[in-house]
């Protein structure tokens, strides 16, 4: 919540105070009390962090909060605007990718004041050490340093004020009010931020800020946020469907932000400095966002997948292996598996990545380190849930598996055979965990027997064998190998069957279920990332039209234009570029490689600008809520019995028009059809 421009480093809006997992991002919707307006958020992690250099308008120097109605705020993309009572102040932020602009209109006598407070903070993060000093009457620059969910961050700044102040010292140089003489006009801050030092905040602001016209910047920010909206155009005479999908592209462009400098410096995950030759990004969510958000940026946002890529392969140089979730520069090694191997792998497979060889050395390298269960997996070939006292052992392999196909599919793009033998094979010991007898992924022990006791329901949260989820979601975890999944259970029929159970099942889950289990329609949980591709197994069976009611049931009910309009949480993109894909009609089952299943768009036309003057069309005829159905497809004007396409097909530009009906039919169900 608040104003930011896309993938910026800024994101200033307001910040409540930390009551629990709701307020990670540092606002909840059910509150009503504000601490300050800070210039660094989250967009709904389950892990609370940032909020650095908050103001909050006050009435005297004992005042830390607020209280707000959510009638008084106006929110747009790029503008946030908030009428305070106590004190009397309106309040009104814009920014660009690295500055945050305040105007506050001090009303009724309102003394014009604001407290600074550099020991706020979100979630985890906790103040190690700070500096405010006062340059001139019209300027404050400092730093702030932090330990939390990312360790020793640091952030540098430059404040400028449109009038003199005075800067009130209280308790510590922690907290301050700053106050002017002339409340009767507005007062504007102007706040840049920096990785790297106080003078870089002060060049951010020279290069992003150099004037005081607040409207301008207003307008700059809309500017910006329209121009990268209008990457899809969708064709619909429903409003809100229209709504939720453009609040969708918003949050996908949220995060990830650039973290680097205007003269391309920033700190790196070894905390030193360097200088780029690309753009640097942060807050790397991947085990969220390798499943939709990372394929569709290669999709629409092409022109930046050569700035992932480096930004991977340089965090690779500096810290010896790939981005598991990195923030602010540093390595939180947060959730399982390596997903930051499985988006590059698929950045090389596409095309987007000059030094392969690299790539492959650093893909190699993260998946032969010793750490993160990955010792167990090479010893044994498996990870022995005796041996692992962190639990997770089914999550993890799982994950891993996914992460060593990729490894493999690199490898054999470069004709290293030992490497691809080596990495297929070890991709597919997802075998090892299926147990025929229940026909579920079970956790296994050094004895090579099945864990016990067994209930696929249970899924109490970081002590059993799943992440954030249980058996029944995590025996569909094979995006990599679908097929080999279906070979598992022995017939096309007998893997629908179970897939079908998946969506109507009820069971108890345990006293200390995962929160991140919602969204749930039996027990497949769309609120969570685990379960995003699975729907789409229906196509990899032969029965796409049993996807067709699935789909269109999760894009209806689980996208709302409300505030609490999401099953789970934002991801940092991730829960929105699965609905923005499914409602064009397309996804990635498979993270690397770039095969896109078709699914039922929910759309009559969506055009996908895919870079180079070229656009991507997909055209639903006869669409309608009754009509979810694919009768036929043509690509290019050609039939395609298939039901899927390939990357190069979206990324070389065309057409996929699809016929759609109310009732199902036998489009892409033929072997040869299928994914």
């Amino acid at each position: 919540m608040g104003a930011n421009v896309p993938f910026g480093l800024v994101q200033l809006g307001p910040t409540e105070p930390t009551r629990g997992w709701d307020w990670c991002s540092g606002y909840y919707y059910d509150d009503d009390e504000l601490i300050g307006f800070g210039h660094m958020h989250l967009s709904g992690t389950g892990i609370g962090c940032l909020g650095d250099v908050a103001f909050l308008p006050v009435k005297d120097f004992k005042q830390t909060s607020t209280r707000f109605k959510h009638e008084a705020e106006k929110v747009h993309p790029g503008y946030y605007s908030l009428q305070l009572t106590d004190p009397n102040v309106l309040v009104e932020l814009t920014a660009t990718e690295r500055c945050g602009f305040h105007r506050y209109t001090f009303k009724d006598g309102a003394k014009a004041q604001l407290a600074l407070d550099l020991s706020q903070c979100i979630g985890w993060d906790k103040l190690n050490d700070c500096l405010l000093t006062q340059e001139s009457t019209t300027r404050l620059t400092g730093f702030r340093r932090s330990n939390g969910w990312a360790a020793d961050r640091r952030i540098y700044f430059s404040i400028d004020f449109s009038q003199p102040v005075t800067v009130h010292r209280l308790d510590s140089m922690e907290r301050v009010v700053v106050s002017v003489a002339d409340n009767t006009k507005p007062l504007l801050v102007k706040v840049a931020l920096s990785p790297v030092s106080i003078d870089k905040a002060k060049l951010n602001m020279q290069a992003e800020m150099a004037g005081w016209d607040f409207d301008a910047t207003v307008k700059a920010a809309d500017d910006a946020w329209n121009r990268e909206l209008a990457r899809i155009q969708i064709q619909t005479n429903d409003q809100t469907k229209k709504r939720v999908f453009y609040t969708a592209m918003y949050h996908l462009m949220t995060s990830c932000s650039k973290f680097n400098d205007v003269d391309r410096e920033y700190r790196g995950a070894d905390g030193k400095v360097h200088k780029a030759d690309f753009t640097n990004y942060t807050t790397l969510s991947l085990w969220d966002t390798y499943r939709a958000a990372h394929p569709l940026m290669t999709v629409a946002f092409p022109e930046m997948q050569r700035d992932f890529a480096q930004t991977f392969l340089n965090i690779y140089k500096q810290q010896g292996r790939l981005p598991v979730w990195h923030l602010m520069g540093s390595e939180t090694d947060c959730m399982v598996g390596n997903p930051g191997a499985i988006v590059l792998a698929d950045l090389t497979m596409k095309g987007f990545v000059e030094d392969k060889e690299l790539a492959l050395e650093a893909l190699k390298a993260t998946q032969m380190k010793d750490i993160r269960s990955l010792g167990l997996l090479k010893e044994h070939g498996y990870i022995p849930w005796n041996l692992e006292p962190e639990n997770e052992t089914v999550a993890k392999a799982l994950e891993y598996c996914a992460a060593d196909d990729g490894v493999a599919k690199v490898a054999k793009l470069l004709g290293k055979s030992d490497d691809y033998n080596y990495f297929f094979n070890r991709s597919r010991s997802y075998k090892k965990y299926y147990d025929p007898e229940t026909r579920f992924m079970r956790a296994v022990g050094t004895d090579g027997k099945f864990r016990l006791p067994f209930n696929p329901f249970f899924a109490e949260h970081r002590t059993n064998d799943y992440t954030e989820g249980n058996a029944w979601q995590y025996t569909f975890l094979v995006p990599h190998d679908v097929k080999g999944l279906i070979n598992l259970f022995g017939s096309d029929k007998a893997f629908m069957s179970k897939l079908d159970s998946l969506f109507f099942v009820e069971g108890w889950a345990g006293d200390n279920a995962s929160p991140d289990m919602s969204g749930m329609t039996g027990q497949y949980a769309h609120g969570n990332e685990p379960s995003h591709h699975v729907i789409y197994m229906y196509n990899y069976a032969g029965r796409p039209d049993k996807a067709a009611p699935l789909l269109r049931k999760m894009l209806n009910e689980m996208y709302l234009d409300q505030p609490d309009g999401l099953s789970g949480n934002e991801d940092v993109g991730q829960m929105s570029a699965w609905y923005i894909l499914s409602s064009v009609g397309l996804y990635q089952v498979d993270p690397v490689g770039g095969r896109f299943v078709i699914g039922s768009p929910l759309f009559d036309k969506a055009t996908v600008n895919v870079g180079g003057g070229k656009t991507f069309t997909v055209v639903a005829k006869n669409n309608s809520d009754r009509n979810i159905y694919v009768q036929s497809a043509r690509l290019n004007g050609k039939a395609l019995k298939n039901s899927y396409i390939e990357f190069n097909d979206i990324r070389h530009g065309g057409t996929l028009e699809l016929v759609m009906g109310p009732k199902p039919s036998k489009w892409g169900a033929a072997p040869a059809c299928r994914p």
